[in-house]
């Protein structure tokens, strides 16, 4: 790789007074290339209707040009102007102004003055050498958007995906508690049925709209931007809170409701997306890995991180060394570069204390410092960066199981995301390279292990191609609740697993809970090795775990909750049946491959010696390391080791 992306966002805009200069020798002197711009200031760039001022992001343009730094422009898009809410109330609906991402993305008034000010904007920056790309919107969700013109266009996707209205009717099972239809326009609100599987079409339905709206801004950028720029777009996750109401904090947690990534995906020339995870002692890097394994699947390429934090929240200042770990960690999951939100920490508003590489002082302090460390660090990796290979081991995950799952949850306190992280967490510990791929995703081909936490919703033609994938050679571990379901949330008819029973060797018809699990499935083998069964005296002569021989390959399936320490074993061995070996290093010190570069790191307030997993040079230090020896890795440190040849790759025999 040329150069590894390294930057913030930077909003010249918000500051209280003029350092535009000053900020652009900082950041060259930090080592960073390239700032994100633009894209939260559609009233300044619009101040009245008509009137256009791009003067701030000219003069930003300018000035990161003449210091060798690159520039990403945001469309504004996602932040309406009070002129624009005015003058359409229909675009905020029931929501009040004053806030971001509070509009109808499919209000014709909203798109005709998106659109103007797009043109504007990207007609007028594309030209400049220095602009390399741009993001379109802005963390982009359907914003439960819900008014007639969403509901007759909903009702228009189902009459399209189902033909006539009986077939809606039997789909949804609409005649429990009288909600069935004589006609499509008499198809009810969603928001106000009990039906799950009807809520969750309109939310594939609503997820479908935000795809499109940022295709359709695509097309719009496209019209202007040069051939070798890009078009990029955040996405993001779902967001865990933990602080005080009304603010912001929290983190990346699992999949994202509101938007289907893969769908997504499709508009973009270059995914990105946001990352951040919490640091000081609950630092683990899973966070940073989930959303890798994600992301690089979309267009199997390396992906952009557009923000990730540099100080962040109140007590979330990280502690020394650990922004050095989460650059690597980024680098490891397959990034091609990191960027922070935001450059400078802002003076007013709701994001006041989410700070960023400078304090409020603008000064070049401790942060500072750490970062500019990392800029010369980056310059050392770029040359041996590669784009990471395809993992052994892939986990399929669905917008539409996560919605079910909502509305027929395991249990209140555990959620379709919190199984996910489970399952990852697992395999993240036990130094599992593992991809994420959308359940839309068709290509498998090259992993010897596809990994099913709670795959309660699955068409027929996902059985056919799972009873495929298993009888040609390969392995299949399902967890519980999977295959349970159609792909309108309506259970099937017949034993469970549906359609697998004989791929899985087993049956059930009954499930309860205990104690110690929130979810068991009471398994009858009917040809599968029983692996373990309950520990329950009421409930143990029924499996909990099997494994079955089908075709050429190998299906697991687990009827039950577990914790990823409990988890650990049992996907452990799934992965050495499927010829997967294991890595020499263990949690909490991670190891990963990414080309002939290994990514050592230690996730830990403790220093640990261990064997050397490969030989080669460490980049960091230029020192030589040989495989197996004694080698110790500081408290939260890390290490990046270029190896000597391609099969050595730290792994045990």
């Amino acid at each position: 790789m040329k150069e590894i992306i390294f930057g913030a966002a930077y909003y010249e805009e918000y500051q209280p007074e003029d350092r535009l200069e000053q900020d652009m020798q900082l950041m060259r002197g930090a080592g960073m290339n390239t700032i994100r711009i633009a894209e939260s200031t559609w009233s300044v760039e619009e101040p009245r209707c008509g009137e256009f001022d791009f003067s701030h992001v000219t003069r930003v343009i300018e000035a990161a040009a003449r210091y060798g730094i690159h520039v990403i422009i945001g469309t504004p898009t996602y932040a309406v102007p009070k002129w624009l809410a005015d003058l359409d109330p229909e675009i905020l609906g029931r929501n009040r102004f004053g806030t971001r991402q509070n509009m109808d993305i499919t209000n014709p008034t909203y798109r005709f003055y998106a659109e103007r000010v797009i043109r504007e904007l990207v007609s007028r920056t594309a030209g400049y050498r220095n602009v390399i790309g741009f993001q379109i919107d802005n963390e982009t969700k359907h914003y439960n958007m819900n008014n007639a013109r969403v509901l007759d266009g909903f009702r228009a996707w189902l009459k399209a995906r189902f033909g006539d209205i009986e077939a809606v009717n039997e789909a949804f099972g609409l005649r429990h508690w009288s909600l069935s239809a004589a006609s499509f326009e008499e198809l009810p609100d969603p928001e106000g049925t009990v039906n799950g599987g009807y809520a969750c079409a309109f939310e594939e339905y609503r997820r479908e709209l935000a795809s499109g709206f940022l295709s359709w801004q695509a097309e719009i950028v496209s019209l202007y931007k040069r051939d070798d720029q890009f078009v990029t777009h955040n996405l993001d996750y779902e967001w865990k809170f933990f602080g005080a109401p009304g603010q912001q904090e929290g983190y990346s947690y699992g999949i994202q409701p509101g938007i289907n990534h893969f769908d997504a995906a499709k508009a973009l020339t270059m995914i990105g997306t946001d990352v951040y995870c919490p640091p000081c002692g609950e630092l683990t890097g899973r966070e940073i890995a989930f959303g890798g394994a994600l992301m690089r699947t979309l267009k199997r390429e390396a992906y952009l991180v557009l923000e990730s934090q540099a100080q962040a929240f109140t007590g979330w200042l990280p502690w020394p060394g650990q922004l050095k770990l989460m650059t690597l960690a980024h680098l490891a999951a397959g990034a091609c570069g990191q960027m922070y939100w935001p450059w400078a920490s802002i003076h007013g508003g709701l994001e006041t204390f989410w700070k960023g590489v400078l304090s409020h002082d603008g000064e070049p302090g401790e942060t500072y410092a750490e970062v500019r460390e990392i800029g010369e660090m980056l310059k050392k990796l770029a040359p041996d960066l590669e784009t990471k290979e395809r993992a052994p081991i892939a986990m399929i995950v669905s917008a539409e199981n996560l919605h079910a799952m909502n509305w027929f949850p395991t249990d209140r306190s555990l959620s379709y995301n919190d199984v996910v992280n489970t399952f990852h967490q697992a395999l993240y510990e036990l130094n599992l390279d593992c991809d994420i791929l959308y359940d839309r995703e068709t290509d498998w081909s090259g992993y010897r292990l596809l990994v099913f936490p709670e795959f309660y919703c699955a068409s027929e033609e996902m059985l056919v191609r799972v009873r495929e994938y298993v009888a040609q050679g390969g392995h299949v571990f399902a967890g519980f609740r999977s295959f349970f379901a159609d792909e309108n949330a309506r259970p099937r008819h017949r034993k469970q697993p549906y359609g697998l029973t004989d791929m899985f060797g087993l049956r059930y018809d009954r499930f309860t809970k205990n104690g110690r699990h929130l979810w068991m499935e009471l398994l009858e083998a009917d040809g599968a090795e029983v692996l373990a069964r309950y520990e329950d005296p009421h409930w143990s002569r029924y499996a909990a775990l099997t494994r079955n021989a089908f075709g050429e390959g190998l299906a697991w399936y687990l009827g039950c909750t577990l914790s990823a320490d409990e988890l650990k074993p049992v996907l452990s061995a799934a992965a050495q049946k499927a010829g997967i070996p294991r890595q020499k290093l263990h949690w909490p010190l991670v190891s990963v491959r990414r080309g002939k570069l290994q990514f050592v790191m230690n996730f830990s307030d403790e220093g640990h010696i261990a064997a050397c997993p490969v030989s080669g040079t460490e980049l960091l230090t230029g020192e030589t390391v040989a495989e197996n020896e004694p080698w110790k890795l500081p408290a939260w440190g890390a290490a990046v080791i270029r190896a000597d040849s391609e099969e050595n790759r730290g792994l045990s025999e």
